[in-house]
């Protein structure tokens, strides 16, 4: 558990596809994750899918991919997400699937949804973060994307567990997780899991001095 000088832990996670993409082209609200990318959560959903399958996310997880998914969880009771994710979702139906509050990283904070809906609208990366961390208490923050928001993260050096899921697939176009990303960041593997549908890998974020004063 955190405290005020050491608060919990922030864990960033996503799933890419072999070549590097979080989405297939064309992502929207009631197509999530673009033409094609519906492969990449073949793993949450624990086999094929497509957006008119009613399924609810994790129920079938294979054993493997729930110890990543269990172990990755572990100790945060706070959510980050950006507005990307929030709006291709179509806000979760209108409501947060994830307990708690989840805050939404966005330059657009006027349609805040009512409160009772689960949702904080919050600009700026590190106002975001300061209020998942007061909604997390004394855990930790989970961050789980999209890619600008991971990507700000990791430039921001406040991750400390990296969650990259890799599914078996090509997408070819759509969009990348560390497009434009400049950072030099050295990694530690934690855990390697591995299903039909993923492989799942943990690593922890290495602190270099200057992030750690």
């Amino acid at each position: 558990m955190g405290t005020a000088e050491n608060p919990g832990p922030v864990k960033a996670a996503i799933t890419v596809s072999l070549d590097g993409y979080i989405t297939g082209p064309d992502d929207r609200a009631g197509q999530g994750l673009g033409v094609g990318g519906e492969r990449l959560h073949y793993w949450v959903m624990g086999g094929p899918w497509t957006y008119a399958t009613d399924r609810e996310p994790g129920a079938g997880m294979t054993d493997a991919d729930r110890a990543y998914y269990d172990a990755l969880l572990e100790g945060t009771t706070g959510g980050l997400c950006g507005r990307g994710m929030y709006d291709s979702s179509g806000a979760w139906g209108g409501h947060n699937p994830f307990g708690g509050t989840m805050i939404v990283l966005t330059h657009r904070t006027a349609d805040q949804p009512d409160p009772d809906a689960g949702f904080l609208l919050v600009e700026g990366f590190d106002e975001a973060l300061a209020a998942a961390r007061r909604e997390a208490g004394d855990g930790g923050v989970a961050i789980g994307g999209g890619a600008d928001t991971i990507r700000q993260a990791l430039a921001a050096g406040v991750v400390d567990e990296l969650g990259i899921t890799t599914a078996p697939v090509l997408l070819g176009r759509g969009k990348r997780l560390f497009e434009g990303f400049d950072h030099d960041v050295d990694l530690e593997i934690l855990s390697v899991h591995h299903s039909p549908y993923a492989v799942h890998v943990r690593y922890a974020v290495r602190r270099s001095p200057s992030d750690q004063s």
